[in-house]
Order: structure tokens, then sequence, then C-alpha cells
């Protein structure tokens, strides 16, 4: 089973661990800031729910749902000559096939041998699934920032803020495009990487052999 499911299951299992990390050090941190300004701190099943968890939980969740999002509809389109990460250009391939051909097979995926609506959902669900869950995440960004910051703003006797207020506001955005930018700059550095640099054994290069002409996706 784990020689199968390896990859997935190492990745959940350091998801897990590192949620875990931010989980306690955030409460840890949150609670320091709150004994420091005389307010009390907050128990762990609270702070969970709080804007400070919120906030950052949806904040790196959703440029890291950006990032996939795009990258799995932009390389649908778009060429990098000699990247790992790109279809050969001016090659028609496997993943490009149209998948109505394949109605009669017994193997193929349920909604494929159905076809109609189904199958036009489901030809497009990885990138439309990265799409929803980027927006899920926004939302939660949203919802914690302007949580904590109306509790800011009680501490300091202002009044709330609303969520059209917050939305529009640099402090929302700055929030996001710093990490956005990173995320299309590791993507950006892995496309280009692919080319010229190897990974012996990875599913992500180009066999240590091949020429950087070459691109990796057969």
């Amino acid at each position: 089973m784990f020689k199968a499911n390896g990859l997935s299951i190492v990745l959940i299992a350091l998801f897990l661990v590192t949620m875990g990390g931010q989980a306690v050090t955030g409460w840890k941190a949150h609670n320091q800031d709150l004994l420091d300004h005389g307010r009390a701190p907050a128990p762990f099943a609270a702070y969970l729910g709080s804007g400070h968890f919120l906030e950052a939980t949806g904040e790196n969740w959703e440029s890291e749902f950006l990032q996939m999002a795009l990258f799995v509809l932009l390389t649908t389109f778009l060429y990098q000559k000699g990247s790992a990460e790109s279809k050969r250009p001016s090659v028609v391939e496997e993943v490009d096939l149209d998948p109505r051909r394949f109605q009669d097979d017994p193997e193929a995926p349920w909604p494929v041998r159905r076809g109609g609506w189904l199958l036009r959902v489901y030809e497009h669900s990885l990138g439309l699934t990265f799409v929803i869950l980027f927006f899920l995440s926004l939302w939660i960004h949203a919802a914690g920032g302007l949580q904590e910051l109306n509790e800011e703003q009680r501490a300091h006797g202002q009044p709330a803020v609303s969520m059209t207020e917050y939305v529009g506001g640099a402090q929302f955005w700055f929030e996001s495009f710093q990490n956005w930018q990173s995320e299309f700059l590791s993507l950006a550095a892995m496309v280009v990487g692919t080319i010229v640099l190897r990974q012996r054994g990875s599913a992500e290069s180009k066999p240590v052999h091949a020429s950087h002409r070459d691109t990796g996706r057969a």
C-alpha cells in the first residue's frame, strides 16, 4: 500500500504535522500578544476559530490554490520549449485527445462512459476544483482578517470595519499579493529550471541524459 501511495501519504502527513505546528505556535504567539496588551489569553479551541488563525491559514491556502489553478489552466495552451513542465509545442499529446473517443472503454472513468454534461464538467474538473478552493480560501482569509481587525478595533475603542471596507483596503491586498508573487516566482523557477537542471528519478524532471531542447512530457 505504501509503495503505491507513498507520495500522497507522506505529503498528507507533512501537512498534518506542519498544520499542528502552525496552530500551536500561532496560539502561543497570539496569547503572548494578548498578555502584552493586558488581555486574557485564549483557550486553544477558541484560538482555532479566531481571526488570527483563520486569516493566516486562508492567506496561505489561497496563494497555493491560485498557483495550482493557474498552472493547470495555463499549461493547457501555453508552452515552454525544453521544460519538463510543458507539453511539446506543435504535438498532439495524449492529454489533448477528445475523451468522447473512449466512451466504449470499460475501464474509462464513469463520467467518460456516461458522456453529456457530466463529461463536460469532468474534463475540466481539476482546474475547476482548484479555482473553487482558491475562492473558498480567499473567503476564509477575508473573514478571518476582518475578525482579527475588528478585535483590534474594539481593543482600541474604535468602530468596527465592514467586509466591504476591509476587502477594499490596502491591507487585505497586501497580504494577498505578498503570497501570490512568491507562488508565481516558484512556478517560473520550476518551469525554467527543468530546462537545464535534473533530478534523477523524479517525475518532475526530464531524464538526466535528455537534451536541453527536449520537453519532458512525452
